[in-house]
């Protein structure tokens, strides 16, 4: 009987153990199958993102434009003859296109007509003529063919985003539709570069509508961002790190940073109101200001990531250099600091792109204002680039659905500049130890 019972208490034990690991298998086969599924589902969200914002965004770096026979006629435009600048100024520049379309259509003779002409051109298209006059006094008396910008619902019907019909979107009557076929029939009017978009503020006209004041904004704001974060923060973790003796104090701080890496960017715009523009009365929608509170939204990242670079060299470093004489200071700044920098600017850069996508703080200080003027200096009223994306999107017109995904893919490859100068820095300089 004894016999009988051992063979089988070890096929039980196989058994058991072969039961056990086939389990254990399956459920290393359904975590992989898990983690596959959740990359494919991350990466078919993110396609189905750049998809949508390219897919509604790439047309507006084209521009619907007319091209037009102009005359820069001096009986309009410098009736004393005196060339004077501010004459210039304010002439009446869109006589001119008015002249010019009734020119190309000599049948639009009612007053109803010559409305349904003037809608084809954008309300700024004088302002290009102006410009160019201004910059170029030579144009006077002569003929030029310009191409100059559509107005939107012409800009929309010329890409496809609106029909022809009422009930497809157009807006337009029968007269205008068939100067609007007669035109691309005869090659005046096509969509070209969209030269606007990087050459102008915003405007109450989507086809006029550009980032240049947006993205100098953004320019002067991370300037003043990192001349201010990037000296305190690597100044605070080398402090820290090297020269702070552990204590209760040290601690409190140190917890602290960690926290306020992880604080909601309003209340840093929060704390930028009260501080510099009630308290220190800076002014209002600056870059200056807006910098300053994006100083604060970024120090944090860049002392934990100053911190962590400097925690990377090899204590021997340190021991080497003390005993060769060197002071605190000199092992530091010579040895440690150098050693670290890769690691130090590559977390500068993930900061700064962290604080250039940020729209919370600009709106709390005002930098949600409707400017036009392209900012000369970090003190001038600006905008930034996710802020122009924020105004863009609450607009209802249709035109600003395309600069809104364009102001995006802009942004985006901004961030995606930066990202890939923090990958080359830490590729490039990063030192292994054995």
């Amino acid at each position: 009987m004894t016999e009988m019972v051992e063979p089988l208490t070890a096929s039980v034990t196989v058994a058991g153990v072969n039961a056990r690991l086939r389990r254990r298998y399956a459920v290393d086969r359904w975590f992989r199958a898990l983690g596959v599924s959740a990359i494919v589902a991350a990466l078919t969200f993110l396609i189905l993102l750049l998809g949508t914002i390219i897919g509604q965004g790439y047309t507006a770096f084209a521009q619907s434009q007319i091209r037009l026979a102009i005359t820069f006629d001096a009986a309009i435009l410098d009736p004393d003859g005196r060339g004077d600048p501010a004459v210039l100024g304010t002439a009446d520049y869109g006589r001119l296109i008015r002249q010019s379309l009734e020119t190309l259509f000599p049948d639009a003779t009612e007053r109803a007509q010559r409305r349904e002409l003037s809608r084809l051109m954008s309300p700024g298209a004088d302002l290009e003529l102006r410009g160019m006059l201004l910059a170029d006094p030579s144009l006077m008396g002569r003929t030029e063919e310009i191409w100059l910008p559509t107005s939107s619902p012409v800009d929309q019907l010329v890409k496809g985003h609106t029909g022809r019909t009422a009930e497809e979107g157009g807006q337009f009557t029968d007269g205008e539709l068939r100067r609007i076929d007669r035109l691309r029939s005869d090659g005046r009017l096509a969509a070209r570069f969209n030269k606007w978009l990087f050459t102008q503020g915003d405007s109450r006209q989507p086809e006029l509508a550009g980032l240049a004041g947006a993205v100098v904004g953004s320019f002067y704001s991370l300037l003043v961002t990192v001349l201010l974060s990037f000296p305190l923060g690597v100044a605070a973790a080398v402090y820290l790190e090297e020269f702070a003796r552990q204590s209760r104090w040290t601690d409190i701080v140190e917890v602290n940073i960690n926290n306020l890496a992880a604080v909601p960017s309003i209340v840093f715009g929060l704390l930028g109101l009260e501080i510099f523009l009630n308290v220190l009365g800076l002014p209002r929608s600056a870059p200056l200001v807006g910098g300053l509170a994006l100083t604060l939204v970024s120090l944090p990242t860049i002392i934990i990531a100053a911190r962590v670079a400097l925690k990377a060299v090899p204590p021997w470093v340190r021991e080497a250099a003390l005993a060769l004489g060197a002071s605190r200071l000199q092992m530091v700044t010579h040895h440690v600091l150098p050693l670290a920098m890769p690691g130090i600017l590559t977390g500068t850069i993930i900061g700064m792109a962290r604080a250039v996508g940020e729209t919370a703080p600009l709106l709390m200080i005002g930098m949600v204002a409707f400017v036009v003027n392209v900012p000369a200096t970090p003190v001038d009223p600006a905008t930034a680039l996710p802020v122009q994306i924020y105004l863009w999107a609450a607009s209802p017109e249709r035109g600003f659905v395309e600069r809104t995904s364009a102001a995006i893919i802009v942004l985006l490859c901004f961030l995606a500049v930066m990202n890939a100068a923090a990958i080359y820095l830490r590729k490039r300089y990063e030192r292994r130890w054995g």
